[in-house]
């Protein structure tokens, strides 16, 4: 996955943790555990300038694993006045890799603004709309 400058956290000095911000299925505790083997801790964000939508999930794992058929999605609007509200996860660039194979190719990781300032890699839509 071709990706940009990794996003660092602000409050942590490990080189090794990134910031990722989940609006979905990333943040529910049987996501976590079954993607990363833990429960992840993390602070309430927003993203500036997306909307969010419905996805449909064909992937039995992934649907499995949530125990959803449609998962939240994000489009950038680039309007500041739209907002998506979600919770930003330090993790470490293993679990990062993680996060990337339970996505489904309908997303794709980008780094983003939060409304606190920082940047943060998240799952947005891949499918050119």
């Amino acid at each position: 996955m071709k990706n940009a400058a990794t996003p660092k956290a602000k409050t942590f000095n490990s080189p090794r943790l990134n910031a990722l911000f989940s609006y979905g299925t990333l943040q529910q505790a049987n996501v976590q555990l079954a993607t990363f083997g833990r429960l992840l801790e993390g602070h309430a964000d927003e993203l500036v300038g997306y909307e969010l939508s419905l996805l449909e999930i064909l992937d039995p794992d992934v649907i499995a694993t949530s125990g959803k058929t449609h998962h939240p999605v994000i489009q950038a609007t680039g309007n500041p006045e739209h907002r998506v509200s979600g919770t930003v996860f330090q993790i470490t660039d293993q679990e990062l890799a993680d996060a990337d194979r339970y996505e489904v190719s309908d997303y794709q990781r980008v780094a983003a603004p939060l409304a606190s300032g920082g940047t943060a890699w998240v799952y947005v839509d891949a499918r050119g709309k």
